[in-house]
C-alpha cells in the first residue's frame, strides 16, 4: 500500500510532468520529409524546410528524409497520400504539409510556429 507521502509524491511528479509537456519552452520538432527520388520537388522540398528550419528553428528541429521508392511500406504507416510531404510528429499534434514547402508562410502557420493570420 502506498503510504499519504509516497501519493502525494506521485500527485508532484505527475503535475510537473503534465507541466514539462504541455509549456516546453523551446520544444523540439520531431520532422519527417517523404520523396520521391531525387527528383526537382523532392530536393526543392528539401532544401525549403532545411531554409526555414534553420531560420525559425535553430537547434530545435530533427529532419529525417524518407525517400518513398526505398522504404514504402512507410507511406502505408504514415498514411502519406502524396510527396513531397512533411510531418510534423512533435510537438502535438501532429501535422502534414504536401508540396515543395516554398510558401514559408504557410509552413510556418502548419508547424503551429505562427499564427494563421491570413484570414
Amino acid at each position: 500500500m502506498n503510504t499519504q507521502n509516497e501519493q502525494e509524491d506521485i500527485k508532484d511528479l505527475s503535475a510537473d510532468f503534465k507541466q514539462l509537456i504541455t509549456k516546453a519552452e523551446n520544444p523540439i520538432f520531431c520532422l519527417r520529409l517523404y520523396v520521391a527520388g531525387a527528383n526537382y520537388n523532392s530536393l526543392r522540398a528539401l532544401q525549403n524546410i532545411k531554409q526555414i528550419c534553420e531560420e525559425h528553428l535553430p537547434g530545435q528541429y530533427q529532419l529525417e528524409v524518407i525517400d518513398i521508392y526505398q522504404q514504402p511500406g512507410l507511406v502505408l504507416v504514415e498514411n502519406v497520400f502524396a510527396v513531397p510531404t512533411l510531418v510534423k510528429e512533435l510537438p502535438l499534434p501532429v501535422k502534414k504539409i504536401i508540396g515543395d514547402l516554398s510558401n514559408t508562410v504557410n509552413v510556418l502557420v502548419g508547424l503551429n510556429i505562427a499564427p494563421d493570420n491570413r484570414e
